[in-house]
C-alpha cells in the first residue's frame, strides 16, 4: 500500500430546497388557503478521524466531494427531505489547511482525536412556503424564500503521524530492526539505503505498559532541501515526545553520523532540534569492546550526551533502552 500524507480535495455542501407556493385544492372549497411546504436542509460536510486508517491514499483517486442539495418544499404543507451530512474519513493526526491561492495558507483545524469530527461546511437552510406568510391582510400569499446556497471551498488534508516516540538515523542505522523487535510492526528489512519508503508505526508492550513508536524513513544530508527521501518525512516526527536517534556502530565515522541527522533536525524546524533526544549506538553485537569504547567516547563528544548501547538484532541493551524512553514519554506527557 502507498503511504499518501497529502491530498488537494475540493468540498461542496447541499444547498437549501426551495420553498413551495400552493394552494389547498379539494373539491367543494373553492378559495382553500395557502399550504405550500418548507425546503429541506442540504447536507453539510464533516471530516471525521478514523484510528484504522494511516494514509491519505483515497483522496488520491477521488478529489471533489459534494453532499446533496435539500428538497424542495411540497404542497400540502410537505416539508423537503433534508439530507444527510457527507462524512469524509481521514487518518488520526490530520490537519485540514486552507488552499484559497489568493491567500497565505492558515491550518483550519488540527484532528488529532480518535473519533473527533469537524462540520467544515454547512449545509444551506431550507426556503420557506408561502404558508408561512399568510396574514390577516394576505390571505393569499405566493411569496416564498429560496433555500440556503452551498458553501464550497478547496483545502489541502495534511498527515502528521501520531506517535509516542520517534527513531531517526541515517539509513542502514537498524531503526526497521529495532521496531520489528520491539513491537509487532513488520517493516521490510534489508541492506540497502532507503528500504524503509514510508513511516512504519508499532505499538511497544514493555512491563506492563505501552507506548506508539514511529520508525521515519532514513534521512540523508541535505534531507531538509529535498535530498534522498528529502523532508517529506521530517514532518511526522513533529508530534513526538522523544526522539530515539539511532547510530550504526558498524560505520567508521560515527561522529559524521550524528552530525548530519542533528543538522538535518535543526534546519527543519526549532520544534525538532529542541526534542529530548536518546542517542543510541546500534549493531554492537558486531564490535569488539575496544571498537565499542572508542565509539561511544567519540559520540559522547560530539553530542554531550550520554550513548547507549544495543543491539537491535540480538536484542542486547533494548530492555533498559525501553524502560528510559517510556520515562521520558511519561514527563514529555506530564509537561503537556
Amino acid at each position: 500500500m502507498q503511504f499518501i500524507d497529502e491530498a488537494k480535495i475540493y468540498l461542496k455542501s447541499g444547498a437549501g430546497g426551495n420553498g413551495c407556493s400552493s394552494f389547498r385544492r379539494e373539491k367543494f372549497i373553492d378559495m382553500g388557503g395557502p399550504d405550500g411546504g418548507d425546503g429541506g436542509r442540504g447536507g453539510s460536510i464533516i471530516i471525521e478521524t478514523n484510528s484504522h486508517m494511516n494514509t491519505l491514499l483515497d483522496f488520491r483517486y477521488k478529489q471533489h466531494f459534494k453532499a446533496q442539495n435539500g428538497e424542495g418544499g411540497k404542497g400540502r404543507n410537505r416539508t423537503g427531505a433534508s439530507r444527510d451530512p457527507m462524512i469524509l474519513q481521514v487518518p488520526l493526526g490530520t490537519q485540514i489547511w486552507s488552499a484559497d491561492e489568493d491567500e497565505e495558507p492558515r491550518i483550519i483545524r488540527d484532528l488529532n482525536k480518535d473519533g473527533e469530527s469537524y462540520e467544515i461546511l454547512k449545509g444551506g437552510k431550507g426556503g420557506l412556503g408561502n404558508a408561512h406568510f399568510k396574514s390577516s391582510i394576505n390571505q393569499a400569499p405566493t411569496r416564498i424564500t429560496q433555500g440556503g446556497e452551498a458553501q464550497e471551498m478547496w483545502v489541502w488534508l495534511k498527515l502528521k503521524i501520531i506517535s509516542d516516540a520517534g527513531l531517526v538515523g541515517l539509513p542502514n542505522a537498524g531503526k526497521s530492526t529495532f521496531l520489528s523487535r520491539v513491537s509487532a510492526a513488520r517493516p521490510k528489512i534489508a541492506d540497502y539505503p532507503f528500504t524503509t519508503l514510508r513511516p512504519y508505526l508499532g505499538v511497544v508492550r514493555h512491563d506492563e505498559e505501552e507506548f506508539v513508536l514511529a520508525d521515519i524513513p532514513g534521512l540523508i544530508e541535505g534531507a531538509h532541501e529535498g535530498h534522498g527521501l528529502g523532508d517529506k518525512f521530517l514532518k511526522h516526527i513533529e508530534r513526538c515526545g522523544v526522539l530515539i536517534h539511532l547510530i550504526d556502530g558498524t560505520d567508521q565515522d560515527v561522529a559524521d553520523n550524528y552530525r548530519i541527522i542533528r543538522g538535518e533536525l535543526e534546519a527543519y524546524s526549532e520544534l525538532l532540534a529542541a526534542k529530548r533526544e536518546i542517542v543510541v549506538l546500534n549493531k554492537c553485537d558486531a564490535l569488539d569492546e575496544t571498537a565499542v569504547k572508542s565509539k561511544v567516547k567519540a559520540l559522547k563528544k560530539i553530542s554531550g550526551q550520554d550513548v547507549y548501547i544495543i543491539s537491535g538484532h540480538s536484542g542486547a541493551g533494548v530492555s533498559d533502552l525501553l524502560r528510559l524512553v517510556k520515562r521520558e514519554i511519561q514527563e514529555f506527557r506530564g509537561n503537556l
